[in-house]
């Protein structure tokens, strides 16, 4: 995806999960996260686009502090919240192609990787608001969710904090039906899982080599289910059910 895609989703999304929190009010219960309230969601999700703009903004070469809560009276809170993420958008709008700054995930430029970062973080958190009010979940583009399990499977659960392991080396595929080529093979052991992008045409009806179990389903509901937002019932698993067992214990970031 260009990162102009990334930041239009982040815009959508952002502006979408202001509305939800405003209309759901800030004593919601966020599903998802059950030890939160919605006053907790948008001080979390205000606080991650003010420490990101920073690094967009500053060309921060360095990790930084994360910001404080704000002390804020629940009715500014929202208010607070559109404000961040707005200048978020306008500092990834405006900022150059060559922007030095600090990662934490492979990515092909520094501002390739905030872009796309701040948009999985607030789709996701959209979701939770959205589900706190009680409404249906706004759609979310195909390969954009597809693009979202890639971050996950081989960012996130490629390194060292990853607690998705196993005594036993077992193999899980996962394949995004409406998304081409959006199929992954995970290696689980004892170690960080090892994520390999699956060819898309192996001449195997099961899609390359013999896998413990394989998950799959639309690119969004399975990227929503990755992310512990949606249940699993939905999707299609084959072979070990331990597998994904393990990843609704083992698998939030």
């Amino acid at each position: 995806m260009e990162i102009t895609e990334f930041v239009e989703t982040l815009r959508l999304d952002g502006s979408l999960l202001a509305d939800a929190a405003e209309e759901a009010g800030p004593d919601a219960r966020i599903p998802a996260c059950p030890e939160w309230q919605m006053r907790d969601l948008v001080s979390h999700i205000g606080r991650v686009h003010r420490w990101a703009t920073e690094f967009v903004t500053q060309g921060t070469d360095r990790p930084g502090s994360f910001p404080e809560a704000p002390e804020l009276p629940d009715g500014e809170l929202v208010g607070w919240l559109r404000e961040g993420h707005h200048q978020l958008v306008l500092a990834l709008h405006s900022a150059p192609q060559d922007l030095t700054a600090w990662t934490f995930l492979p990515a092909p430029s520094p501002l390739a990787f905030w872009a796309r970062r701040q948009a999985h973080e607030t789709s996701v958190h959209r979701a939770d608001a959205q589900q706190a009010l009680g409404t249906s979940l706004t759609p979310l583009p195909s390969a954009f969710a597809a693009d979202g399990i890639d971050e996950l499977l081989t960012g996130f659960h490629a390194g060292d904090r990853s607690k998705l392991r196993t005594d036993l080396p077992r193999s899980l595929r996962l394949r995004a039906t409406n998304a081409p080529g959006a199929e992954w093979t995970v290696q689980l052991s004892d170690a960080p899982p090892r994520t390999t992008r699956t060819a898309a045409d192996t001449g195997s009806p099961e899609g390359g080599e013999p896998v413990d179990c394989t998950i799959e389903g639309p690119a969004e509901e399975l990227y929503l289910a990755l992310w512990n937002r949606l249940p699993w019932d939905a999707l299609k698993i084959t072979g070990d059910e331990t597998l994904p067992q393990l990843w609704r214990e083992r698998g939030s970031i």
